[in-house]
C-alpha cells in the first residue's frame, strides 16, 4: 500500500519474462531490490520452464508476483500476459526488462520522470551496456535504414564518453527495458503475437508512433545486458529463423509499397549470397534456419497476409 510519502510517484509494474533461465533471473529480481524508486511491483512471467524456475522463484524471491503461462507462448505474448496483469493490479507504467539484465538503482526515476513531462510520451527507454563491458554500451537507441527502415543499435561498441549524454527522440526503441504508459498500452494493445520473437518490438513502435505517441531515449536511464544469454544470441538458429521471417512480416506491416517493393527484390537477390556464406563457413543449422525463416516469410506474403495495424488515436 502507498503510503503519503509515495504518493505522488506513480505505480510501476517491472515485468520481466522467464523461460528455463532461472538463474538468469533471479539475479535480475535480486538487483531491483537496490531501486530507489519508491512505488514499484516485480512481476515475473514464466513461459512453461522445466528447470525448476517456479519453485525457484517462490522461494528465493518471495516478493515478486509470478505468472505462470504453463507453456511456452514465446516473448509476444508471455510479455502480454505480464502487461495485462501489471495494468490490472493499476500500474501506471510498466517497465519491460529483459531478464538477463542489471539494473542501475535510479532507472525508475529517470524512466518515469521523463515520462511525466508529456502525456504524448508512450516509450521510454534509456542507455544499455554489455553486462561483462561496464563501461561499453550495446545500445542508446536505434538506427534509422532507408531500406529496413530501422537497422542497427546507436553507439554499439563503443566506450561511453558521454556522447550519447543528450535525450531524444527516436522513430524506434529497442525493449531489452522499456517504460511503457498506460495510455501508450490501452491504445495500442500491446505486442502483436503473430512475431513470437524479434520485431515484436519494432513492430510495437511503429504502432505507437502512428497513434501519436513520442518515443523517448533518456541517457540518465541505465542498465547492464548479458547480451543473447536468454536466446542464445545472433548465431543460433532461433535468431536466424525469426530475423529473417519477421523481418519481411515487419517490412510488409509497416514499409511504404514502393519501399517494400525495393526491400523484397534485395532479399530475393542477396538470398543466394547469404545462403552461400553460411554455406561456405559450413554453419548447416543457420543456414538451415535461414532458409526456413525466409520460406516463412515468403508463404506469407503468398497468402496475401498483411495483418492490419491498428491506427488508434488516444484521447
Amino acid at each position: 500500500m502507498m503510503d503519503a510519502a509515495n504518493r505522488e510517484w506513480p505505480l510501476v509494474a517491472l515485468v520481466t519474462l522467464n523461460w528455463n533461465g532461472k538463474d538468469h533471473t533471479i539475479e535480475c529480481v535480486e538487483s531491483l531490490s537496490r531501486l530507489t524508486y519508491p512505488n514499484y511491483r516485480v512481476l515475473i512471467v514464466d513461459n512453461g520452464s522445466t528447470d525448476g524456475s517456479v519453485a525457484a522463484f517462490h522461494a528465493q524471491l518471495p516478493e515478486a508476483l509470478v505468472i505462470e503461462n504453463g507453456r511456452n507462448l514465446g516473448y509476444s505474448q508471455g510479455f502480454n500476459a505480464g502487461l495485462q496483469a501489471a495494468y490490472d493490479l493499476g500500474a501506471e507504467y510498466v517497465l519491460i526488462l529483459n531478464n538477463d539484465t542489471i539494473v542501475d538503482r535510479g532507472v525508475l526515476e529517470a524512466l518515469v520522470g521523463t515520462a511525466e513531462r508529456d502525456e504524448k510520451i508512450g516509450f521510454v527507454s534509456g542507455k544499455v551496456y554489455y553486462y561483462d563491458r561496464p563501461n561499453v554500451i550495446q545500445t542508446a537507441g536505434r538506427e534509422p535504414h532507408p531500406l529496413y527502415l530501422v537497422h542497427g543499435l546507436v553507439g554499439e561498441g563503443e566506450e561511453d564518453r558521454g556522447q550519447y549524454d543528450e535525450e531524444k527522440d527516436y522513430d524506434y526503441l529497442d525493449d531489452i527495458f522499456l517504460l511503457v504508459s498506460r495510455t501508450a498500452y490501452e491504445a495500442t494493445g500491446g505486442y502483436d503475437p503473430l512475431f513470437f520473437l524479434y520485431y515484436e518490438e519494432t513492430d510495437w513502435c511503429y504502432r505507437a508512433r502512428q497513434a501519436g505517441f513520442r518515443l523517448v531515449y533518456t541517457p540518465e536511464a541505465r542498465v547492464w545486458h548479458k547480451h543473447g544469454k536468454s536466446t542464445g544470441g545472433d548465431r543460433s538458429p532461433t535468431f536466424v529463423y525469426y530475423t529473417t521471417r519477421n523481418q519481411i512480416l515487419f517490412m510488409r506491416r509497416c514499409a511504404p509499397s514502393p519501399l517494400f517493393r525495393r526491400y523484397l527484390a534485395h532479399v530475393l537477390a542477396s538470398s543466394p549470397r547469404t545462403a552461400g556464406r553460411y554455406l561456405r563457413h559450413r554453419r548447416f543449422r543457420l543456414l538451415q534456419a535461414y532458409l526456413r525463416g525466409l520460406g516463412a516469410g515468403l508463404a506469407w506474403l503468398a497468402r496475401g497476409s498483411k495483418p492490419a495495424a491498428p491506427l488508434v488515436t488516444p484521447n
